[in-house]
């Protein structure tokens, strides 16, 4: 089902506003927008994605999942493992990072941004975008530090597009499939696999607040459980992974 209808596009401001204007005209279920470049594309918290052209992967799906809005975050989850399941295709080893990067070396390969649509507790589609870093080999110094390639992993070589994208199709399609139909248990439990997250002290920022303790897993909606020094443990429902050790 996922890439089927696929719109190929030359360059775009969005893979995810393409993908939800096609969702409003009705597009189907599992219809995918891949474009070669992006000129506004943005990561989670409104950050810009580097989206040089011809170089790497950015494409969105349309879902419409029939389940209640306060049941998908959950599915990010099941996009992230499938990732992990491709990136892990091409002999690299990666550690998925919550709640939805993809990290090569400790450094991010891959993001996942997910936009829902809905009102009354009923959606109307949820858009999935995915962003993979293929084969930059150059990043603004702002990402040095920070970002990697799948190139970079495979000591310079090439990593074919097209072929990525059909594992990665393939892999959603058995995923979002088990999300559908088992609901989060089996994602969260996939997910702690490629995670190395429980027992782990981190730090999570969430705006101007932070937050510290040590990782107790995942709840089975998907919530990062927190347990800080005065013993309390949080359910940290947003936030981002500041550092870890």
């Amino acid at each position: 089902m996922i890439g089927r209808p696929r719109r190929s596009l030359a360059s775009c401001a969005s893979t995810n506003d393409e993908a939800a204007s096609w969702a409003r005209e009705g597009a189907p279920e599992g219809a995918m927008v891949v474009a070669d470049a992006q000129t506004k594309g943005r990561g989670r918290l409104g950050r810009v994605w580097h989206s040089p052209p011809r170089e790497n992967l950015y494409l969105s799906i349309v879902l419409r999942p029939a389940v209640d809005t306060a049941k998908v975050p959950p599915l990010t989850l099941a996009v992230g493992v499938a990732l992990a399941e491709t990136v892990a295709s091409l002999g690299v080893d990666c550690e998925l990072k919550w709640p939805n990067d993809v990290l090569v070396d400790g450094k991010k390969v891959a993001g996942i941004l997910c936009e829902m649509s809905g009102a009354s507790g009923k959606i109307s589609h949820v858009i999935v975008g995915i962003g993979v870093n293929l084969n930059t080999e150059q990043f603004p110094e702002a990402l040095t530090l920070i970002a990697t390639s799948l190139r970079r992993a495979k000591h310079g070589e090439l990593v074919d597009r097209d072929a990525f994208v059909d594992t990665l199709s393939l892999r959603l399609d058995e995923w979002y499939a088990r999300f559908i139909a088992k609901g989060p248990t089996p994602i969260v439990d996939a997910w702690l696999t490629h995670a190395n997250l429980t027992g782990r002290d981190l730090v999570i920022r969430n705006g101007t607040e932070e937050l510290r303790g040590r990782a107790e897993g995942l709840d089975q909606d998907g919530t990062l459980l927190l347990r800080t020094r005065d013993g309390t443990l949080h359910r940290v429902v947003a936030g981002e992974i500041a550092n870890a050790t």
